[in-house]
């Protein structure tokens, strides 16, 4: 599966790049005819710093952040998104300030849990969600609801790649869209035409990686 994956350059930063590996794959809520392997970016330091910069203009001069929220193990990124927002010297709404990266929990209805140590980083903070790849929105829209439900005041939803432009009335923000690969499809998994042809599925897929059938 691997010696099918393709470069594709972020359009606004040539040294931002992810791989792809096209095929049939089931991602939770849909299936998908690429999977976006992020894993280089959210663990090299210095792929996740330049992803980081390109997020950061979104929100330097007009967003009081708080606290960022780690969604697909996307902690690393979120931490360079708050030194890039709290630098000094550049006209920024978050200089000198302090910044929390935290990544919570979810139960088995898929709902977010952050436990109590964690409630006062999101209760009356300003909140930017950070995620890897969002293909429906549907996750997102889940953590938006969670959010707002343990009290945080949603500012921004960033994500390295994403097929939705909005969630819940709020932007997302993305560094790659799916006019930015080849051919991206997502379909709904009643309608998926690859089942449909008896193309079978390479994988089962989601934030974390992906795991061969």
């Amino acid at each position: 599966m691997e010696s099918r994956a393709i470069k594709i350059l972020a359009p606004m930063n040539k040294k931002i790049t992810v791989k792809v590996i096209p095929g049939h794959f089931a991602a939770g809520n849909s299936h998908i005819n690429l999977y976006i392997d992020l894993t280089t970016m959210k663990t090299r330091q210095s792929e996740a710093a330049e992803a980081a910069k390109a997020m950061a203009k979104q929100y330097i001069i007009s967003t009081l952040v708080d606290t960022i929220v780690c969604l697909d193990g996307c902690e690393v990124i979120g931490a360079f998104l708050a030194q890039e927002l709290t630098l000094t010297g550049i006209m920024s709404m978050n200089a000198h300030q302090t910044i929390y990266i935290i990544a919570p929990e979810f139960n088995t209805n898929g709902q977010m849990i952050f436990r109590e140590n964690f409630i006062p980083l999101v209760n009356g903070k300003n909140i930017v969600l950070l995620a890897g790849s969002t293909t429906t929105g549907d996750t997102l829209k889940r953590c938006v609801e969670g959010i707002r439900y343990y009290g945080g005041n949603m500012q921004g939803i960033s994500s390295v790649f994403s097929a939705v432009p909005s969630v819940e009335g709020i932007a997302v923000h993305s560094i790659f869209k799916a006019k930015d690969l080849p051919d991206y499809e997502s379909y709904n998994i009643d309608e998926c035409p690859l089942c449909k042809s008896n193309h079978h599925l390479d994988a089962i897929v989601n934030g974390s990686g992906y795991i061969k059938l």
